[in-house]
């Protein structure tokens, strides 16, 4: 496995998380009023932090990827105690169900009961988020090759925090293709659907075969929801002619931009390779050295 794609999964979604995190919620014609076109790390905007600022995104792919490298392997327990100790370090972004998970699971439930309880304690509408699906592309590196191993991990990594079986599976999916990528697979969103196909719900598979047989579509949307956010994704990530090109159409589209950002940039890093990514994007970012490492380090467990 090509070990530039593999720092692409890290850094890519890094790139895409600090690009989108100033406008996170903004419409794209707001964007536009203010920048034009959002190609830079800026300061400030949302969250009112410097260029660069990665957000919960990459801050939870981190945890999972430190617990990768140090356990040599999955470790849920692991991750939700990291995710614990990150929550209680008061980061200024945190989706609404990851926070109730981990007060479930600070109070005593395990960490495949936490999110579960939250889930069914939810309405719909409020219960598949897109909060599992931007940080678990650290496990498609070292089960690239074990594709059943990466379902069930990228199943139960989404479990600790968001058990509906759209983000469970999502998780799967997007892992699936950025193993396929890795692998240099011709159709890599469609033999992930593939695999799945018996299992996965119904609309999740139907709204992103139509990303992965290349229809045309008039609207995507970018709201928080885990099926739109990967629809977006996927398409921008997949279509773009290159890297920087996916994570700033993506970026610019509006709504939550910082993970469909960061979810773009790990498929167009795995597409592209870590060395096309912007040197001015990733010389913003303090991160950039340890996501490096930990790509070599997760790429030596596959």
């Amino acid at each position: 496995m090509d070990s530039d794609r593999a720092r692409g999964v890290l850094l890519g979604l890094t790139c895409g998380d600090a690009l989108g995190r100033p406008v996170e919620f903004a419409a794209a014609s707001g964007i536009t009023a203010e920048y034009g076109q959002l190609d830079e790390m800026v300061g400030y905007g949302t969250w009112n932090q410097p260029a660069g600022t990665i957000t919960d995104d990459t801050e939870q792919a981190l945890c999972i990827a430190r617990s990768l490298a140090e356990h040599h392997g999955f470790d849920p327990g692991d991750i939700a105690d990291r995710f614990v100790a990150w929550y209680d370090s008061d980061p200024f972004d945190i989706g609404r169900m990851t926070a109730r998970s981990l007060r479930e699971f600070k109070r005593g439930s395990a960490w495949d009961e936490a999110g579960r309880q939250v889930w069914e304690n939810s309405p719909e509408g409020q219960n598949a988020g897109n909060g599992s699906v931007m940080r678990c592309p650290p496990l498609a590196i070292p089960y690239a090759t074990d594709w059943d191993r990466l379902v069930e991990v990228s199943r139960r990594s989404s479990q600790i925090t968001h058990a509906d079986p759209r983000c469970t599976y999502g998780c799967a999916i997007l892992n699936l293709t950025l193993a396929g990528l890795l692998d240099d697979a011709d159709t890599p969103l469609q033999d992930a659907l593939d695999y799945v196909v018996e299992d996965a719900p119904a609309e999740l598979r139907t709204t992103l075969e139509l990303i992965a047989v290349g229809n045309s579509i008039e609207s995507l949307e970018t709201s928080g929801y885990v099926v739109h956010s990967l629809q977006t994704a996927l398409h921008d990530g997949l279509h773009a002619g290159s890297a920087e090109e996916a994570i700033v159409t993506a970026v610019n589209r509006g709504g939550d931009t910082d993970t469909i950002g960061a979810i773009a940039g790990a498929v167009a890093g795995a597409r592209f390779g870590s060395a096309q990514l912007p040197d001015r994007w990733l010389s913003a970012i303090d991160e950039t050295d340890e996501l490096e490492s930990l790509a070599d380090n997760l790429l030596e467990e596959v």
